[in-house]
């Protein structure tokens, strides 16, 4: 029977492997993205969360790395180290699934890690680097690393990477590398600011954009909640009690917030743990491994801190704020409903996110208003007449106050006495 990633073109080994770990058929981004980088050409890959991009550059470089070179021949870059653990345990899920006499030498390089070891274990030259930029490169420089053999460079998440001032760093490995340079970058979003670096390296690259079928899975459920600014951390701790999810990531924009957060619920004797940038490396693998173990029920997170992390079953997310960027609201919800499961994205709402929420529906996503009341979750529809509240696409919001007529003449009247009274005061 012949393999489905047989039309493909990547060996039967790999064909083989896949189909072991039940691989059935190469997704849209995989089918679009394979050929050219087997050919050589360079790649810009955009979709979205779980449409398996890793495979989409990961089969390709494992097809074409020559075993027989004692050489680094491919680098892959990731902007945390969960993510480039997460691709080297892909790399490792098809590896072993491969005769002896084609595996494949690889490394994972992260940071948190002891580099004096790290630099021990690079003496047996790997083919495949995977890793952070930031350790990647202090390794070159110590010349402890050599890539200047390597002709194969992936920049994974392009678009944190340039959030994180990681690019770089990944500037610094590819002008290191060889000349005949392949690069394939993938990203949700492309932004302006990357393109001097695109240009930097890249020749007549090959666009491929997978639009997705759905912005967000089916089987996700999309809540408002409504809130006032001054109650908002109290209403968050009502909503994940109410929800008492089997594992809940809740969404904050920056350190302050996930820690305010945190420590609020914690007080309130709620299982939870928290992950953002000043997290220290060793802490936060301990709680990743805690997270898989599911040790406690809420996670609070930034969207820096969580991006590229593979968390199973995930029944909610909660955002306490909308992200400032929206691509990220795409993001948080995808990590719930995922392999066949429901899942809940629940924000809380100020009638300051109109905006937001507004341009969430224009991408087709499909809000409930609803309340907590009698023990369970209710849809909530506000009486215009009590709210004074105009409905704008089933989220409402209140009338503008009415202005009296001549008010303006009025209170440019009383300005000019009060100026003439203050006048007569100083003489």
């Amino acid at each position: 029977m012949k393999s489905p990633f047989e039309r493909l073109k990547i060996n039967e080994s790999l064909q083989t492997a896949l189909s072991s770990i039940g691989f059935e058929r190469p997704t849209d981004i995989q089918e679009r993205v394979i050929p050219g980088i087997i050919n050589g050409q360079d790649m810009i890959g955009q979709s979205q969360t779980g449409s398996g991009k890793t495979f989409a550059f990961l089969l390709p470089l494992m097809h074409r790395i020559d075993i027989k070179k004692d050489e680094v021949q491919a680098v892959i870059t990731a902007p945390t180290r969960e993510l480039a653990q997460q691709i080297y345990n892909e790399f490792l899920k098809i590896s072993e699934h491969m005769p002896e006499d084609k595996q494949i030498r690889a490394k994972a390089i992260v940071g948190g890690t002891d580099r004096k070891r790290m630099a021990e274990k690079l003496k047996t030259v790997p083919q495949l680097v995977i890793g952070t930029p930031g350790r990647i490169k202090d390794l070159v420089n110590a010349q402890e690393l050599v890539v200047f053999t390597a002709n194969m460079l992936v920049v994974d998440e392009a678009d944190q990477m340039l959030d994180m001032g990681f690019i770089e760093d990944v500037d610094l490995i590819a002008s290191r590398m060889a000349n005949e340079l392949q690069m394939m970058v993938f990203s949700a979003t492309v932004p302006e600011k990357l393109q001097p670096f695109l240009k930097k390296y890249m020749q007549n690259p090959k666009h491929v954009h997978v639009e997705p079928q759905h912005i967000t899975a089916k089987d996700i459920k999309h809540v408002l909640i409504q809130t006032k600014h001054n109650d908002k951390l109290p209403t968050l701790i009502k909503t994940a009690r109410n929800y008492n999810p089997y594992f809940a990531i809740i969404f904050a924009n920056t350190k302050k917030a996930v820690d305010e957060i945190a420590d609020a619920m914690s007080a309130e004797g709620m299982s939870v743990e928290r992950l953002h940038g000043d997290i220290p490396p060793r802490t936060r693998k301990n709680i990743m491994k805690r997270v898989q173990k599911a040790e406690f029920q809420f996670l609070v997170a930034t969207d820096l801190a969580a991006r590229g992390i593979d968390i199973k079953g995930v029944s909610h997310i909660i955002n306490y704020e909308f992200p400032k960027d929206l691509d990220f609201y795409v993001h948080r919800a995808g990590r719930t409903g995922r392999a066949g499961m429901s899942g809940i994205c629940a924000s809380l709402y100020e009638q300051t996110d109109q905006h937001s929420v507004q341009k969430l529906k224009e991408k087709k996503i499909v809000f409930h208003i609803e309340q907590y009341k009698n023990g369970e979750w209710v849809p909530v529809k506000p009486s215009k007449k009590s709210t004074g509240a105009k409905e704008q696409d089933g989220v409402y919001v209140p009338k503008p106050r009415k202005v009296k007529p001549g008010y303006k003449k009025k209170m440019d009247e009383q300005k000019k006495k009060l100026m003439k009274k203050k006048r007569r005061n100083i003489r």
